[in-house]
């Protein structure tokens, strides 16, 4: 992740929101606050409270994307400024990244009929995993 990230965006670089960046930056998935919070605390002294506030921070000044699942959680993940696509399963909350864009062809479309620059979209699928399906 660049360093000036943080800078260009008019907040100050501090310990708490680079160990946070960090997480993020290390995980293939979004994270939810408390499993953000229990990879920094491990490093960063800080409360839970101060991790939202932070989240809370860093998605209003567009750094991060701060997402509500179905499963009721908020999930936060670096904000690339390109599309995310994945699978997740409604019992585990697995959570696979698709590589492939199925969303190509609509993004064009959309831009040519509304004249808008898309700078990234995400889509999510929600279904159950062939480890809980086993079981069910």
């Amino acid at each position: 992740m660049d360093k000036n990230v943080l800078k260009s965006s008019d907040l100050k670089t501090t310990k708490r929101r680079t160990a946070i960046l960090a997480v993020l930056e290390n995980s293939v998935v979004p994270l939810t606050a408390e499993e953000i919070y229990s990879h920094v605390i491990k490093n960063v002294h800080m409360s839970l409270s101060t991790a939202y506030r932070t989240l809370g921070t860093l998605s209003e000044k567009g750094i991060l994307l701060k997402n509500l699942s179905q499963d009721g959680k908020t999930y936060y993940q670096l904000n690339s400024h390109q599309h995310k696509h994945q699978l997740v399963c409604t019992l585990c909350n697995e959570t696979v990244p698709i590589d492939d864009c199925p969303l190509s062809n609509i993004e064009k479309s959309l831009i040519k009929q509304t004249g808008f620059t898309i700078t990234g979209h995400s889509l999510e699928f929600s279904g159950i995993c062939p480890k809980c399906a086993k079981h069910t």
